[in-house]
């Protein structure tokens, strides 16, 4: 058995390892979010800028529907942006809380939902035992 003095230090050991397990993972989804925003930012005036030129020469040519078609791309150029505009409240929220892990004042109060990883123990043995989760959808 181990002392009972030893006991703070492990504790505060884990949490130490926690914090610098949130800082790398907060990097990369901090990293990957910048990637992917780029990309959203130069599809997002491609899509619209197609869309305008549609609208505009369809209407001209009073082709009623590649005047749908060019409002489709400019839809479609919207929802690119509200991904680009959510990513970054992502990116924000990212960056404060590796300021903090910085500072020195960070507190995992998050919620996070991370994916369950397949085929783990406890779900072998339930499908082993014939048990069914409900929960899980059918496709």
């Amino acid at each position: 058995m181990e002392p009972a003095n030893n006991i703070p230090t492990k504790i505060q050991s884990i949490f130490d390892k926690n914090v610098v397990s949130d800082l790398q993972r907060f990097m990369k989804k901090r990293q990957c979010l910048n990637e992917t925003n780029m990309v959203f930012i130069y599809l997002f005036h491609i899509v619209q800028t197609a869309g305008i030129l549609t609208t505009t020469i369809a209407a001209g040519n009073n082709a009623k529907t590649y005047i749908w078609l060019g409002i489709g791309l400019n839809l479609l150029a919207s929802l690119i942006n509200v991904f680009e505009q959510t990513n970054n409240n992502i990116s924000k929220k990212l960056l404060k809380d590796i300021q903090m892990i910085k500072d020195g004042k960070y507190l995992d109060d998050g919620i996070v939902v991370e994916p369950e990883e397949k085929n783990t123990p406890q779900k072998q043995d339930d499908s082993e035992k014939g048990n069914t989760n409900l929960e899980q959808p059918l496709l």
